[in-house]
Parts: C-alpha cells; sequence; structure tokens
C-alpha cells in the first residue's frame, strides 16, 4: 500500500511537470528573443530532465517504500512540481497582466488616429520638462503647429480623407525632428512638439525646416479614398521658449499658440518665434521690434 502510494506521488509530479510546459510554451511565445527567452528555454529544459528524473526513480525504487518515511522522497518530488507547476502559471499570468498594463499605458498616452503622443502625455511630459529646465538651467522650447485652411481639405475631400491627411503629416513632421524632440496631437489639427535642451532660436530653426518640408512634400489619398496624389499643404508655427514670462507649462504653450495666432494672421505658412517675431515672409512686426532670430535661421 505505501509503496502504491509513493510510485502514485512521483507519477503525480511527472504529470504535473508535463503540464507546467503548457504556460511555459505560452509564455515564451509572448517573449521577444533575447536573454529572458533563452532562460525560459533553459527551464523548459531543466524540467524535462526533472521528468525524466522522477521517471527513473519510480523504476529504480519500484517496490522499496514499505514504511513512512520512504513517502518523505516521492512527497518531495510531488510538492515540488506543484511548486514548478504553480511558479509558471504565476509567470504567465504576470507577463499577461504587465502586456494588458503597457497596452493601457500606450493607449492612454497615445492618439488613437495619428498614433503621435496625445495632449495628456503632452501635459505630463512638457510640466516634467519645465520643471527640469528650471532646475537645471537648461533652454526649452515649445513649437505649436497648425494646418493651414484644414477645412477646405475636409470639405473638398472629406473627413476620411482630412483623417487620412493628419496621419500623412505627422510622418512628414516626425522624419525633420530630432531625436530628442517630442512630438504630440495637441488637438483637431494642431501638433505641438517639445524641444528639450532647445532655446528659441535653434527651436526657430527646426520650425522653419518642418514648415518647409511640409509646403514642398505631395500628399495622396488611399486608393478607397479616391487615390488623389500631389495635394498640398501648408502650416503655421508658433515658437516659444522659457523665459521670464513663460515660466511654467500653461504659460509656455499660451506664448507658443499666441506665436501662432500671430503667424496664422500674418498670411500662413510662416513661423512666429518669441515675442510677436514672424520669421518667414514678410515680417509682421516693426524692423525695430525683430532681433536676431531672422538672420540666425538656416537658409
Amino acid at each position: 500500500m505505501i509503496s502504491l502510494l509513493a510510485l502514485s506521488l512521483v507519477f503525480s509530479g511527472a504529470l504535473i511537470l508535463i503540464r507546467a510546459m503548457i504556460p511555459i510554451r505560452q509564455l515564451i511565445g509572448r517573449l521577444t528573443t533575447g536573454t529572458v527567452r533563452s532562460r525560459w528555454y533553459l527551464m523548459a529544459a531543466l524540467i524535462a530532465l526533472f521528468i525524466i528524473g522522477y521517471l527513473g526513480y519510480a523504476a529504480a525504487f519500484w517496490e522499496s517504500h514499505s514504511t513512512l518515511v520512504d513517502l518523505i522522497v516521492p512527497s518531495v518530488f510531488f510538492f515540488g512540481a506543484c511548486f514548478v507547476l504553480l511558479t509558471t502559471t504565476l509567470s504567465l499570468h504576470t507577463a499577461i497582466d504587465l502586456g494588458r498594463l503597457r497596452v493601457l499605458e500606450r493607449d492612454a498616452a497615445t492618439d488613437p488616429l495619428t498614433g503621435l503622443f496625445n495632449r495628456r502625455y503632452m501635459n505630463c511630459r512638457l510640466t516634467e520638462e519645465v520643471a527640469n529646465a528650471k532646475r537645471y538651467g537648461l533652454p526649452l522650447s515649445a513649437l505649436m503647429l497648425d494646418i493651414d485652411h484644414f477645412k477646405q481639405i475636409n470639405d473638398k475631400h472629406g473627413h476620411q480623407a482630412g483623417d487620412e491627411m493628419l496621419v500623412s503629416l505627422g510622418k512628414v513632421i516626425a522624419g525633420e525632428l530630432r531625436e530628442s524632440d517630442v512630438l504630440t496631437r495637441y488637438g483637431g489639427e494642431e501638433f505641438l512638439i517639445i524641444a528639450t535642451h532647445t532655446p528659441l532660436l535653434a527651436a526657430a530653426n527646426v520650425a522653419e525646416r518642418v514648415r518647409k518640408c511640409v509646403e514642398s512634400h505631395d500628399f495622396s489619398l488611399p486608393k478607397e479614398l479616391g487615390g488623389l496624389r500631389g495635394i498640398r499643404m501648408t502650416v503655421s508655427i508658433g515658437v516659444a521658449a522659457i523665459d521670464d514670462k513663460a515660466t511654467d507649462r500653461d504659460t509656455l504653450v499660451y506664448a507658443a499658440d499666441e506665436n501662432l495666432f500671430h503667424a496664422k494672421r500674418e498670411g500662413r505658412n510662416r513661423i512666429c518665434a518669441g515675442p510677436c517675431q514672424v520669421v518667414q515672409n514678410p515680417p509682421a512686426c516693426p524692423i525695430s521690434e525683430m532681433k536676431s532670430v531672422t538672420a540666425s535661421l538656416s537658409p
């Protein structure tokens, strides 16, 4: 009777170890190639060796269990297998939960249409960047960008086409930015770029490069929306930097938005950097108010 119980514990443990291979396989399927995945492959190999060991033990001690003391090793085998199954199952569920959490975090920070960071992320990120800029005395600029006459695109080609233009524009802008720049969709047809460690003049150069690229780019629509090609768009951009007046996130964004308003008021397809300084086609401010921004811009 004791021998039968001992063998039952050993064989049950072997079956549990085989069952533990299922969550391991599922977990490996969720992992990308790398060290962690390799270690789980090693874990699977070790479990396979344990299974062989369990079966080898049962064959070697088939009728060698006669007292309660002889049940110690089979019991350790059984509960050890239970521990392995519990560990692998919890690891799989933890990986699934972390994956869901990453998706939720991504969705919370991402604009569903363009795939860019959304306004919620922009608020959090810009607050952090302003705090770092003030703490360490670093420059920081914000670029507010708006599509010129975007309503005409919606009216002429439809709102779906307008959405496609927003997606395409986001990609074009991102291609012109530096690795340190953070592109976000502010709302509607407005985008905001956080230019970290960037003073006003350098941010104005970035804005002008983006403006020129958008102006010269031929946008197109997919076939299901007419397949039109050669659609042109222009943008107006307001640029502002942290200074004595723009001292926090809200005032910095407000300053950039005010400069965007000046750029659009003066004819669109231009940038306005600093306190009322339009720096592309023709100046909106009196020459006496223009500082060195225009002269400092790259040709």
